[in-house]
């Protein structure tokens, strides 16, 4: 959206779960890319994002990826995490560093004075956003499906920790994790 400029594209994975860390990715990628099955990861299954994400890990001019605990959303709340978490990944870029970011949704907070636009439903308009959902979305639910294996009673290699009828009786019935955030609601009651 700025000429001349690398621009890094923005987006979250874990918004809206009940356990588990917020992830955010930044991605630059050249203006020449492009890839048949680059969309929304919500779009895309579950094979086609792992297939993806390392097209787009070698592929970009720059990527990186930031995340922000349980515990830190339940202190700031997950709209400030999911920004956070943002400027974590924009800090982890490798290579060459952003002249302006896009960032998905209509939040975000200005990152080293430099210029941002915020798209709602960007991930699906613009290859850079769509890049970075790709990334957030592999790298968390690689993560929940680890943990599952430490907390197994809760599902998260399926559920990745969303708000599915099966987590909420798993949390009923067990009690929440130290992956939870406390903060949401976490059983249907």
């Amino acid at each position: 959206m700025h000429l001349g400029v690398y621009e890094a594209g923005c987006d979250e994975a874990g918004r809206g779960c009940l356990a588990g860390p917020v992830y955010a990715a930044a991605v630059i990628l050249p203006d020449d890319f492009s890839h048949p099955w680059l969309n929304d990861s919500k779009q895309l299954s579950e094979r086609r994002r792992y297939e993806l994400a390392p097209v787009i890990r070698r592929e970009a001019l720059a990527w990186g990826v930031g995340v922000c605990t349980a515990a830190e959303i339940d202190s700031i709340n997950i709209l400030e995490a999911s920004i956070l978490a943002m400027h974590r990944a924009l800090d982890a870029l490798t290579g060459v560093r952003p002249g302006s970011i896009i960032v998905d949704g209509n939040r975000f907070h200005p990152y080293r004075e430099l210029p941002y636009t915020t798209v709602v439903k960007g991930d699906a308009r613009y290859a850079n956003i769509a890049a970075a959902s790709i990334l957030a979305k592999t790298e968390r639910d690689s993560y929940m499906t680890m943990m599952s294996r430490k907390y197994p009673q809760y599902g998260w290699d399926i559920n990745k920790g969303y708000p599915t009828r099966a987590h909420r009786v798993a949390i009923a019935e067990y009690g929440p994790s130290p992956l939870h955030r406390m903060s949401f609601r976490l059983t249907a009651q």
